[in-house]
């Protein structure tokens, strides 16, 4: 039988009351928050975010304030830049592939609750993964919604709401982001 955290990471419908993913998230709201006092110059920077996102390459970085539900679901590429601010909520696993920059206030959601408000009123949830390929460059404001997965060399212009999948080579805009051209032609 599967624990709650196993369904979590495997779109299932899970318990967030559950006490190991509530611990879970205890642990990385705690250290969300020794962040929020930090910069990336402090000495004790990367260790705090390594115990938070554990396997982050040294070549990646994350500025001050940062939040996460988990930290252990957030899979970061090489040289992976994201600006102040980011709020990546990492039941679903997110994955950020290699020479990404994200801007500020930008929000990735993977939960999403039951559309029957009689199950929403539990504690329970399904998530769904988010993906965003090589070399893009997601600007400040977007929100990425549960189940996205964005393609390589993309752009995502500032405040866009992705809500489908984007393929790769596009700059997308808008609330719901759509393809407004294709790159790198």
């Amino acid at each position: 039988m599967k624990t709650e955290l196993e369904k979590m990471r495997s779109q299932e419908l899970y318990s967030f009351a559950d006490p190991d993913v509530a611990a879970s998230i205890e642990h990385a709201q705690k250290l969300c928050a020794r962040l929020r006092t930090m910069t990336i110059y402090d000495a004790d920077y990367r260790e705090v975010m390594n115990e938070l996102i554990p396997n982050m390459p040294e070549s990646s970085m994350i500025c001050p304030p940062f939040h996460c539900d988990h930290g252990t679901g957030i899979l970061l590429g090489e040289n992976v830049f994201i600006n102040y601010n980011a709020v990546m909520l990492d039941g679903g696993l997110i994955r950020i592939g290699n020479n990404v920059k994200i801007g500020p206030n930008c929000q990735f959601y993977t939960p999403n609750h039951p559309l029957n408000y009689l199950e929403r009123r539990m504690p329970q949830e399904t998530d769904y993964p988010i993906t965003v390929g090589d070399d893009c460059w997601i600007a400040g404001g977007v929100v990425i919604c549960p189940g996205v997965t964005i393609g390589k060399r993309c752009i995502i212009a500032a405040g866009s709401v992705v809500n489908k999948d984007i393929p790769d080579d596009s700059l997308a805009a808008g609330v719901p982001a759509v393809v407004k051209k294709k790159l790198n032609q």
